[in-house]
Formats: structure tokens, C-alpha cells, sequence
């Protein structure tokens, strides 16, 4: 220490303090020091705190089982060729970033509750709404499956119309709530027939017929790729599982794809309510699931038979 830095320290009277108040102001001052320097730290070093969520898309996938990674710590499930649930996983996909189209060809007003569109057309007459896109899925999958004969619903009345009587020329005639089928056209097994079949069902059946003429699942454990979320109603909502996971745990997680109101493309959708694990879905009976940009409030669940 030189002679001027010295009497500058006795100036302050620094060496007439004890020993410990000397160790205590030199601790203060070194305290204080730290903490001013503290405050000048570049801002850079705090984005190292930012959280990355885990992104489980990806933008080359060509089908919902492409399109979307599994999570760590999970595995699909199986299902054998030719099912019905591997006919979903393996459902064609638009490019990544395809727009929803309304049935009359204008854009969706939100875009932002999707990952993917379904290569399903969506009919210029206004129809193939939520219910009735999961009614084509279905019926596609019986038609190309040579199933052709199990390809029936009921209408709201409860009234069964199956493609096979239609396809035989048999009509239903609707007076008020009562049905009744004649033969009214020629028999005609054509696929352009088929699809007449199907927008006569997506005229007289919807939401409410399903959830009356499906069977339940009670146990959110039970549910499989194929089922559907569904709300009966006017209005009503469904949504349909594509896609599932499990981990050694038995915990599931599920893709869902909806058609919604006006007709629309059928989208695979986002998980908006959490964010860490979208797109994939943690279901459960009775429970409050949003779904893009609808809310069921009370969770059920069917299956086609």
C-alpha cells in the first residue's frame, strides 16, 4: 500500500477499527460491489431460461402416422392390416400448411387449430358437415374394404337406411317423423350412386342419431383408434381418435380429426389447451376437453359397429 493510499484510508479512520469491524466493512463493500456488477450483466445470458417445448410435427409426413412424432417414452399401438384403425393412421394428408376450405371454396375464417387436411372433397352442396364427414370416413373404409353390406345408419327418426336397399332402389318417403321405404329407382351399385346414398344419410342423420345408435364406451382406458368424441345435438359436435400411443404405464395419448360447420376440410387438430404434448390428446370420460375451436363439456364416446 503506498504512503498516499494509506493516508487516505486513516483519513476515513479504516485502520483506527477493530479487526473484526474491519472484516466486516470489507465484506459489506465487496457485497455491494458484486451486486452493481450483477446489474450490468448482459441481457443475452437470461434467454438461457426460456423454455422449449417439444415439437412433435413432421412437415413431410404424407399421413396422420407420418405427419406426427411419437413422444419419448411411448409407443404406437398395433392393429392388424386391413383395420379400420390402420385405414385412419395411414389416412392421406394435403401438404403442411394447406388451408381449411368451406364447401364454397372460400377459406375458413380460423386457421389456426390445424396440422394437417385430410384428402377428402368436400361436396359443393353444403353438406358432409362434422357428423357426416366421419359417416363418409366410415363408409369409404366399408366400401374399399368389400364390406359394402355394412354400410347402413340410422336416421334422426331412428329409422335404419342401409346402402344396400338403396342401392336396390328402394326410397324412403318422410311425412313428419314417420318412414317408409318403396322401391322407387332402378337397382344401381355404382360408386356415383353410392355417394348420392350418402348425402341423403347426411340430410336426415347427424349427431343425435349417432349418439342414440352407437354404442358407448364407458371406460376412457377402452377407447381405440376409430372411436369418436361426440356431443348429440342441434347443434352437436363429433370428432373421430386417428391415431394412439401408450406408454409402459398404460397412459394413453390420441390424435383427433374433425369436419366442422359450414362443410368444410376434415383437419387433424391441434391441442390448444397443452401445448407440450400437441398435437396429441389425454382423454377421458365426463371430462371438459376443448377441441380446436369447440369445448364438450361433459366427454362421451362411441364406436361404430
Amino acid at each position: 500500500m503506498t504512503n498516499k493510499t494509506k493516508t487516505q484510508y486513516e483519513s476515513i479512520g479504516f485502520f483506527r477499527l477493530k479487526p473484526m469491524k474491519k472484516l466486516l466493512l470489507i465484506i459489506f463493500l465487496l457485497v455491494v460491489v458484486s451486486a452493481v456488477a450483477y446489474q450490468f450483466k448482459p441481457v443475452k445470458h437470461i434467454a438461457n431460461a426460456v423454455i422449449v417445448l417439444p415439437n412433435y410435427i413432421n412437415k413431410e409426413g404424407s399421413t396422420i402416422g407420418d405427419r406426427v412424432i411419437i413422444p419419448d417414452g411411448y409407443k404406437r399401438v398395433e392393429y392388424p392390416e386391413g383395420s379400420f384403425e390402420m385405414y385412419l393412421r395411414n389416412y392421406k394428408l394435403k401438404k403442411f400448411g394447406s388451408k381449411i376450405i368451406n364447401y364454397d371454396d372460400t377459406k375458413y375464417y380460423w386457421q389456426q387449430g390445424h396440422i394437417g387436411i385430410l384428402e377428402i372433397p368436400v361436396p359443393k352442396n353444403g353438406l358432409q358437415q362434422c357428423a357426416d364427414a366421419l359417416i363418409r370416413v366410415r363408409s369409404e373404409y366399408l366400401w374399399d374394404n368389400n364390406k359394402k353390406d355394412d354400410i347402413g345408419f340410422n336416421f334422426t327418426s331412428g329409422d335404419y337406411c342401409s346402402w344396400l336397399k338403396y342401392a336396390e332402389g328402394y326410397r324412403p318417403k318422410i311425412n313428419g317423423n314417420k318412414v317408409t321405404f318403396s322401391k322407387t329407382a332402378n337397382e344401381n351399385h355404382s360408386k356415383e350412386n353410392f355417394y348420392k346414398y350418402l348425402n341423403l344419410i347426411y340430410t336426415y342423420s347427424g349427431t343425435l342419431s349417432l349418439y342414440h345408435e352407437l354404442p358407448k364406451i364407458n371406460n376412457a382406458k377402452d377407447l381405440k383408434v376409430g372411436d369418436m368424441l361426440i356431443k348429440g345435438g342441434s347443434p352437436g359436435h363429433i370428432v373421430m381418435i386417428c391415431d394412439e400411443v401408450v406408454n409402459d404405464e398404460g397412459e394413453k395419448l390420441f390424435l383427433l380429426f374433425q369436419g366442422n360447420t359450414p362443410a368444410q376440410s376434415v383437419h387433424l387438430v391441434k391441442n390448444l389447451e397443452d401445448s407440450s404434448i400437441s398435437p396429441w390428446y389425454r382423454l377421458e370420460k365426463d371430462a371438459v376437453i376443448p377441441v380446436s375451436n369447440y369445448t364438450f363439456y361433459d366427454s362421451k364416446f362411441v364406436r361404430f359397429k
